[in-house]
C-alpha cells in the first residue's frame, strides 16, 4: 500500500470556524478517496491562525521559527493540499496569502492543490477564481479544476447540504487523482545536506591524509 500525506491549510481566524469545517471536509473525503483506490492516506492540518505572528517575524527577518518551518515542512513534502481561506474583501485573508508567501521559490511545483473558501455571500466565490487560483498557478502548482465554496446557506447544523457534499467528491476525485499520478513525495529537501564528503571537495580520495 503506498503512503500519501496530504497538507490540510485552513486560515480561518476564529474558533470554531466554518473555514476549518470545510477544510476537514474536503480532507476526509480525499482521504476516503485514496483509500478506495489503495492508497494509506495520512491527513496533517495546518491552522494557520496558530503561526501568525511567526509567518510575520518570517516576513520580517526572512527566517521561520521553529514551529513554522515545521508547518512549512509539512506543506512542501506532501503529496497534495488542501487550502482553504475565508474571503475578506473580496480576495484570501492576509495571513493565507502571507503563508504561501513565506515558502521557497519553486517549492510547490507541480504539486496538486485543491482549492476551497468560504464567506458570508455566495458572491464571494468568484475571489476562488480571480484571486486563489491565479496565486498557485503563479506558483506553479497543479490546481484541480473544481474549487469549492461554501456560504452560510450551504450549512445546515454544521453539515454540508446535498450541492455541496457533491462538489466536495468530485474536488476530492479530482484531487485523488492528480495525486496517484506522480510518485510519492520524499518529503521536502535540506538545504544544509552535503551531497559530497569534505575530502572529495578538496579534490582528495577517501583514503589521503588531511594536513
Amino acid at each position: 500500500m503506498t503512503r500519501r500525506t496530504l497538507a490540510v491549510v485552513s486560515a480561518g481566524l476564529s474558533q470554531p470556524s466554518s473555514t476549518r469545517l470545510l477544510a476537514d471536509q474536503l480532507a476526509g473525503a480525499t482521504r476516503d478517496e485514496l483509500v478506495r483506490r489503495g492508497h494509506d492516506a495520512e491527513l496533517r492540518p495546518i491552522d494557520l491562525r496558530e503561526y501568525a505572528h511567526d509567518v510575520v517575524n518570517n516576513m520580517l527577518t526572512g527566517f521561520p521559527p521553529a514551529g513554522l518551518r515545521a508547518a512549512i515542512d509539512t506543506v512542501t513534502g506532501a503529496d497534495g493540499i488542501i487550502a482553504v481561506t475565508p474571503i475578506f474583501s473580496a480576495s484570501y485573508n492576509g495571513l493565507f496569502k502571507s503563508f504561501f508567501d513565506v515558502l521557497d521559490a519553486g517549492s510547490l511545483v507541480d504539486r496538486p492543490v485543491l482549492i476551497a473558501a468560504t464567506g458570508g455571500t455566495a458572491r464571494h466565490s468568484l475571489a476562488l477564481e480571480h484571486a486563489v487560483r491565479p496565486m498557485f498557478s503563479y506558483l506553479r502548482a497543479v490546481v484541480v479544476p473544481t474549487a469549492v465554496f461554501a456560504a452560510p446557506e450551504d450549512w445546515s447544523d454544521g453539515t454540508a447540504d446535498g450541492a455541496l457534499r457533491g462538489r466536495i467528491r468530485r474536488a476530492a476525485g479530482e484531487l485523488a487523482d492528480q495525486i496517484e499520478r506522480r510518485p510519492p513525495t520524499s518529503g521536502p529537501s535540506d538545504p544544509f545536506a552535503l551531497t559530497t564528503d569534505f575530502l572529495s571537495m578538496l579534490g582528495r580520495g577517501g583514503d589521503a591524509p588531511v594536513s
